[in-house]
């Protein structure tokens, strides 16, 4: 297995080499910071032109806090399968708590995202994480997720995430 330390900063490229996301469901752009089993912090730009901003009329418009929570979860999932021995494997979403959206995020914004270990074990951790632009903080919550075999996970489930860590 490559042990590879990771070169500052992570571009596009280098991001799709560790998760398993495409376009347009990437959504992470670039990793600034890097601490292995304790934070990481990365960017989103967000344009106009991407496909999920929602618009009211007569309102600006706004990328959804459900899209923001996932470049959040992104974020903290490259910080998981960086480590050498997961990255063969697959982070599986397991659960979101103490979520709070407390500012809008609009085209021409620069999101940075960061997320901190809170618990981290073989199959099962706890990741916080917070979205801001500039001082402001966009959103903020604590994510589980589990860890599955890329092979043999079926029907999108995890057949080997154990139920406690």
């Amino acid at each position: 297995m490559t042990t590879t330390p990771l070169a500052l900063p992570l571009d596009h490229a280098a991001i799709e080499r560790i998760l398993p996301h495409r376009y347009p469901f990437l959504l992470v752009d670039r990793i600034t910071e890097f601490e292995l089993d304790k934070r990481i912090v990365g960017i989103k730009n967000v344009s106009a032109n991407e496909r999920y901003l929602a618009q009211r009329p007569g309102s600006p418009p706004v990328l959804p806090p459900t899209i923001l929570t996932e470049a959040v979860a992104q974020v903290g999932a490259i910080l998981i399968l960086a480590k050498p021995e997961n990255r063969e494997k697959l982070p599986y979403f397991m659960g979101i708590e103490r979520v709070r959206y407390r500012r809008p995020v609009h085209p021409g914004d620069v999101v940075v995202i960061e997320a901190t270990v809170d618990r981290l074990r073989s199959r099962m951790g706890r990741l916080k994480g917070f979205a801001r632009v500039g001082d402001a903080i966009c959103v903020e919550g604590t994510m589980t997720f589990a860890l599955g075999s890329k092979k043999g996970a079926a029907n999108g489930r995890p057949v080997d995430a154990a139920a406690s860590g």
